[in-house]
């Protein structure tokens, strides 16, 4: 019997935790002609999303900028509507941090999010964006997986622009 309980108490964290973590997943990685180094110097401001993707009109930090806790506060540029999202690990040393979406216009729910950095044998970076979250209520899964793919499209192609050796 007790390993009954067991099994039903373990089978129902299980799917409590993978429903936490979303059903859902996008994932991107490109090569940028740059050090990881300099890379993150932009990228891993955490609020510099603004300044790297084109979709982010304006970002507002709410908090010490590397704490986990800390939120910020996204304006999308074609619609004023705004994105709230909050830091859940950073990690300077391994050049990767992870959040999740707080508020957002986009149709998903329970997202979570992370950027990684790495070094290419060549010396440039290979920056690798992920995700995991579901659609949003009454949302269709194809839609909600199309639009963080986009929104991940539009601003790594900015980066890999932003670096690219003229």
């Amino acid at each position: 019997m007790n390993a009954l309980k067991l099994t039903v108490a373990t089978a129902l964290l299980m799917v409590g935790s993978s429903h936490a973590a979303g059903t859902l997943s996008v994932t991107r990685e490109v090569t940028i002609d740059s050090t990881p180094a300099t890379v993150w110097k932009l990228v891993g401001n955490f609020n510099a999303l603004d300044v790297w993707h084109p979709a982010i009109s304006k970002s507002e930090l709410k908090g010490a900028g590397t704490k986990v806790g800390t939120r910020r506060m996204l304006t999308l540029a074609d619609s004023n509507q705004t994105i709230i999202e909050q830091l859940t690990a950073y990690d300077n040393a391994k050049t990767s941090y992870s959040y999740t979406i707080v508020r957002s216009p986009l149709p998903v729910v329970n997202y979570n999010g992370t950027i990684t950095l790495n070094a290419t044998p060549d010396g440039k970076t290979l920056l690798k964006w992920t995700s995991t979250f579901d659609a949003a209520a009454g949302g269709d899964s194809a839609n909600a997986t199309q639009a963080v793919g986009n929104h991940y499209d539009s601003g790594l192609a900015k980066l890999v622009n932003n670096f690219a050796k003229q």
